[in-house]
């Protein structure tokens, strides 16, 4: 039995949905509700236009609100996107996923899971959330739409600034069987990880592998999250094959590389701990959140954010295009990644498409002076976001009861990695680990391929969503009960999240758009105006949700009701 946190730390208890519509996306959105503490039930008809994926009526929500209407959601395929959608299969095809998943095999692959339904669901529920924030602020009820369409884009954004960049040449095709994972000479397949080139050249070479191949395949094996290929020498191959499983764990070791061997989905559900919000007081009361100063749910809030790579940019920029104001915290210098090419101006392409639209301030954390500087920046916010892994935050003196006199009602957002579920003490918890460890690369093989992960970041990108969803429960159960919280959200929670959604549905004898395969020419084509904005002469996807004032949209659902005054759960 999946074990529920306490009823005062369920954000949407007592809030009643009803929803219209039958799509993996809305599954997944009545899902995340539920789990946040709304009553959600079906509603028999089928949606209205506008929705075609589902729609979300809210007809009663917490706190004794009686305007009429009160917040909804419309689930549409498309969105703002002119191309015609009716499906999954069409957004990855329309969208690039298609294309990127297939990039390091040679051709377009369509991901064995309905990837942007399943994010599109998980977006819906934060529209929905956030829109219940804002009331809960005094703001004004909100009424939003979320495209699958957009939700993918999420996932093919970093590509497409790149793409988009001045001068880029696209990424070569890569062949099959040129990418990993390995196999040992027991026959089991394993991903390895490292970010160190020292590591890698002493685990191969304890396995035997020539320097030539070795030094050929570190470029890239070190930019496959940015490029979505990995040609590797196949020497690389052959000498994983020399050892067992034993010998190269033992090799990995010596040298302080992760591994971790691929397990089926029906494994890895079986041995993960059961899910639940990781949601909890910091026990220290705050002033009352103020009220949001624009239509924007996030108006008038302050992130402060200290992360790095892709999923806690990603979360830090969601909550920024909910309307919050988000601060970076980077070392001296600057984030690393603002100079990987290719650029646009003076920034890398792939860190402005994460981190646009945010300021940043430079500190040492491994200094008292840059830590003091951090906390003082913490005191000023209403968010803390970062994706160090466990016990960083406190070693930083930036832990709930660091900052419990001088930030008392500070939301932490921890977005982390293993969360507990990693195949190894130490594992580094990055997206493709997450994928083999936790399933997911055996979700995505189609009928006669083995399984293995894409090198599209599935696990960061939906991790992301996870982590922005994770803040906004965290800020409503800050607004109604006026206690600083800490929430914790991993990469492990997203590969269990697709996990739980199951395999997609075949895309044999479809009928839709043919994959794009010019990620530039897609982003520059009329068709894709409403979808990207133009941001140091680059393509940069737009935010995920529209929000309009209530009942300017279509619904289905019965009047609105408000919890009457004194039945606050």
């Amino acid at each position: 039995m999946t074990e529920r946190p306490a009823r005062t730390l369920l954000p949407l208890a007592g809030a009643v949905a009803h929803t219209v519509g039958d799509s993996v996306a809305l599954h997944i959105a009545e899902t995340r509700l539920r789990a946040l503490g709304c009553s959600v039930s079906r509603r028999p008809g089928t949606a209205l236009p506008g929705a075609p994926a589902g729609q979300i009526d809210l007809v009663r929500v917490p706190g004794g609100f009686r305007r009429t209407p009160l917040p909804g959601c419309a689930l549409d395929w498309a969105g703002p996107v002119g191309v015609p959608m009716a499906g999954e299969h069409d957004v990855q095809a329309a969208c690039g996923l298609a294309h990127l998943h297939g990039r390091s095999r040679g051709g377009p692959r369509f991901l064995g899971v309905d990837y942007a339904s399943v994010c599109a669901g998980v977006l819906a529920a934060q529209a929905v959330t956030a829109s219940v924030l804002a009331l809960a602020r005094g703001g004004p009820a909100l009424d939003a739409t979320v495209s699958a369409a957009q939700a993918a884009l999420l996932a093919a954004g970093p590509h497409v600034a790149a793409a988009t960049a001045p001068g880029q040449e696209p990424p070569r095709r890569g062949e099959p069987g040129a990418a990993p994972p390995f196999r040992s000479s027991d026959g089991t397949r394993f991903e390895i990880e490292t970010l160190d080139a020292e590591a890698w050249l002493a685990f191969w070479t304890d396995l035997g592998a020539a320097p030539s191949a070795i030094a050929a395949g570190w470029p890239h094996f070190q930019s496959r999250f940015a490029t979505a290929v990995c040609p590797l020498p196949p020497e690389l191959a052959a000498a994983a094959a020399t050892a067992d499983l034993s010998g190269v764990r033992a090799a990995a070791h010596r040298a302080g590389v992760s591994i971790a061997p691929l397990r089926t989905a029906a494994d890895a559900e079986a041995s993960a701990s059961a899910w639940r919000w990781r949601l909890r007081p910091t026990g220290a009361r705050g002033n009352p959140l103020p009220a949001p100063r624009a239509a924007a749910p996030l108006s008038g809030l302050r992130v402060v954010e200290a992360t790095s790579r892709i999923q806690g940019p990603l979360a830090g920029l969601l909550l920024a295009m909910l309307g919050a104001e988000v601060v970076r915290i980077e070392p001296p210098g600057g984030d690393p990644m603002r100079g990987v090419p290719p650029m646009a101006g003076e920034c890398s392409a792939r860190f402005l498409a994460l981190n646009r639209g945010k300021d940043a301030v430079e500190a040492d954390l491994g200094t008292a002076a840059g830590r003091r500087t951090a906390q003082e920046l913490a005191a000023t916010a209403h968010v803390l976001l970062y994706n160090w892994p466990p016990g960083r935050a406190r070693s930083f003196g930036l832990g709930p009861k660091d900052l419990a006199e001088c930030a008392p009602g500070l939301v932490h957002v921890h977005a982390d990695g293993w969360a507990g579920d990693a195949p190894g003490p130490g594992a580094t918890a990055t997206d493709y680990l997450v994928q083999a460890h936790g399933g997911v690369a055996d979700l995505l093989a189609g009928p006669g391929e083995e399984p293995a992960p894409s090198l599209l970041t599935l696990t960061d990108v939906l991790g992301a969503l996870l982590a922005a969803e994770g803040a906004l429960a965290a800020l409503l159960a800050r607004a109604r009960t006026g206690t600083g919280m800490h929430v914790r959200t991993a990469l492990a929670d997203a590969a269990g999240l697709l996990r739980r959604a199951g395999r997609g549905t075949a895309p044999e004898g479809r009928s839709g758009p043919a994959p794009a395969q010019d990620l530039a020419a897609m982003a520059s084509a009329p068709e894709f105006a409403g979808a990207f904005d133009t941001v140091g002469g680059i393509s940069c996807f737009r935010a995920p949700w529209t929000f309009a004032p209530a009942g300017d949209r279509p619904r289905g659902a019965p009047p609105a009701v408000a919890v009457p005054a004194g039945e606050e759960p």
